[in-house]
Formats: structure tokens, C-alpha cells, sequence
């Protein structure tokens, strides 16, 4: 079976690129499989930084693959149960990705591909990039990836938006914080390579704790958020890399974890 993602690496970062394009880079069963198992394999890489993910050819993602939908159409229900967890996980290991995630965003978005941007932590679209919660277009809803969404622009943007299938353009995906920053098609690499380098200055050590913490006091009551957040600057001025940070700040020089 031919691979259906790309694995380009630089030094620090890694992009992975879904390699679909004939088919508008759509996941199915195999692609969601593979993706999930790429990311687990990533994250236990010490040396890597930063992660883009991408899609080959003019469109980043058209959602599940029509192939793949035909085929569920025949599911069982507990089939079907089943079926939605594996994209959760896949999805789930996005988001908790232990390095920042970058989604570089071009041509079309629909369904699960906008999941897939919702799991970063940073999108960059294209300025003529669209972007549609398209399920119900189909009689169906954007389920599995709705926790995602929500996280991304709330209750209120889901349901606007996954009700009535609009398609928002990038500039309406910048307003509502879906992506965080729009660019001319020209210059999406430029762009995306900027924020990689913006990751590349901080501490790979502090990054990783702050998504975790931010995973950890979302919608916690304020007394558990004090405890959690307490332990965790305690933890980050502590440890090597808070000490050598702070080190580096007062003595006017570059912390040992930054490019050359």
C-alpha cells in the first residue's frame, strides 16, 4: 500500500505532509492509522522542536475520503463507535503533541481537516485559503472533531459555522481565532518559517509544560488551577533549563537551547 504522508526533516523540525493530493489529501482508515502512528514515533524524538503539518498539492484538506464514507455507510453501529475512535485518537495525539504544532493551511479545508487545524497550536493560511464545517451538508455532524473545534472558537463558532455549513474564507477563520495568521499564497512557507523560528528561541522544556498546563487548567475550578500552576513555575525556575534561561537573561547572552 502506497504511504500517504511525507516526513521532511530539518534539523530541529519535522514536517508532515499529507500526500494525498489526487484525492484532496481526504483521510480514510489508512491515512488515520498512519498519521496516528508518525505522530506517536515524533513525540518520543528528544531532539525535535517544532512540527509542521501540511498537505500536498493545491488543497490541505478535504475531510474523509468519499471511498471511506461509502464504505461506512455499510458499518454497524458499534463498527462505526469504533471507527470514530481511532480518528479521536489520531486527533488527540495531535493536540497533545508534546512540541508546538504549526498547521500550514492552503486551497480548500472541509469536515475533518478542519479538525486537523483546530489540533494545532498556531494555523497559517493562505489569504484565498477556505475553510467549512461541512458535515451537515451530508445529514451527518461534525462530531468526533467538535471538541477540537470548540477549543478553537467555542460553542458559539460551532454552531454557527457547523449548522450552517458556511464557508468562511481566511480572513473570517483569522477573526474568529480558527488561524492565526494570514498570508499571501507566496508567502505561506516564509510565513510558516517564521514561527518556527519563533519556537526555536524559547525553551523546548517550558513550551512542552505549557501546553500540558494549559490542557490541565482549562475550565478548572480556581483553587485546583492555583495548585497545578504553583507546582508548574516551581518546576520550570527549578530546572535546568528555567535556571539556564534566567542565567542567560541576566548575563546578556543567547540560552544554550537556541540556534547558532
Amino acid at each position: 500500500m502506497a504511504e500517504r504522508l511525507k516526513v521532511i526533516r530539518t534539523e530541529n523540525a519535522v514536517e508532515v505532509r499529507l500526500d494525498r493530493p489526487e484525492v484532496h489529501n481526504a483521510f480514510d482508515a489508512a491515512l488515520i492509522r498512519e498519521l496516528n502512528e508518525t505522530l506517536r514515533g515524533l513525540a518520543a524524538e528528544p531532539g525535535l522542536r517544532v512540527l509542521v503539518l501540511s498537505g500536498a498539492g493545491p488543497n490541505f484538506c478535504a475531510g474523509a475520503d468519499l471511498h471511506w464514507m461509502r464504505e461506512s455507510i455499510r458499518y454497524t453501529k458499534k463498527e462505526n463507535e469504533a471507527d470514530a475512535l481511532r480518528l479521536h485518537r489520531m486527533l488527540r495525539r495531535l493536540y497533545e503533541f508534546p512540541r508546538p504544532t504549526i498547521a500550514r493551511v492552503q486551497g480548500g479545508v472541509f469536515g475533518g481537516g478542519v479538525g486537523l487545524v483546530s489540533c494545532c497550536d498556531v494555523a497559517v493560511a493562505a489569504e484565498d485559503a477556505t475553510l467549512c464545517l461541512s458535515e451537515t451538508r451530508l445529514g451527518i455532524l461534525p462530531a468526533v472533531i467538535s471538541p477540537f473545534v470548540i477549543r478553537k472558537i467555542g460553542p458559539a463558532g460551532l454552531r454557527a459555522w457547523g449548522l450552517s455549513a458556511k464557508r468562511m474564507t481566511a480572513a473570517e477563520a483569522f477573526r474568529i481565532g480558527l488561524v492565526n495568521e494570514v498570508v499571501p499564497e507566496s508567502r505561506l512557507d516564509a510565513a510558516v518559517a517564521e514561527w518556527t523560528g519563533r519556537f526555536l528561541e524559547n525553551g523546548p522544556e517550558a513550551m512542552a509544560l505549557l501546553k500540558r498546563l494549559t490542557t490541565e487548567v482549562e475550565g478548572a475550578p480556581l483553587g485546583l488551577a492555583a495548585s497545578k500552576t504553583g507546582r508548574a513555575i516551581a518546576r520550570a525556575r527549578a530546572g535546568k533549563e528555567g535556571q539556564e534561561g534566567m542565567l542567560a537573561f541576566l548575563e546578556k547572552r543567547p540560552p544554550s537551547w537556541r540556534p547558532r
